[in-house]
């Protein structure tokens, strides 16, 4: 089963997401983060061991109460053993100097889907990054 944590404070786009995954796949377990003080504790939780099964991606907000979503990427980079987590950066608009940050530390991002069937795009990579064959760029 793929273990994919979300990171986003808005209750109606974890509503479709999830509506979106159950449509690509029966075998997933979200684990949900509202805030960034949420997703600090998350990482600090996981400083020393993983939970299994290990998160096969990490989808992450980028605009979140209490800690951003850069401060949290930053956090999972310098964090054994979750450095190695596939990360999707997702935001309504992220400015160029954003955009080539998030790259650098070896993470995706994606514009938040504003149309139902961004959503299902965006559900259809998730799905292809959590069985190993990213129909797009592979998250490093």
């Amino acid at each position: 089963m793929a273990r994919i944590v979300v990171i986003e404070d808005n209750d109606s786009d974890i509503l479709l997401l999830r509506h979106a995954l159950d449509r690509q796949t029966e075998d997933y377990e979200l684990e949900i983060l509202s805030d960034g003080e949420a997703a600090l504790k998350f990482v600090h939780e996981h400083r020393t061991s993983i939970r299994e099964p290990e998160p096969c991606v990490i989808l992450l907000d980028l605009y979140l109460p209490i800690y951003d979503g850069m401060s949290i990427l930053r956090a999972i980079r310098e964090t054994p053993p979750l450095e190695h987590i596939n990360v999707m950066v997702l935001a309504t608009l992220a400015s160029p100097s954003q955009e080539i940050e998030i790259a650098n530390m070896g993470a995706l991002y994606r514009k938040k889907p504003s149309e139902l069937e961004g959503i299902f795009d965006l559900a259809a990579e998730i799905v292809a990054i959590c069985q190993g064959t990213p129909k797009s760029t592979a998250l490093a």
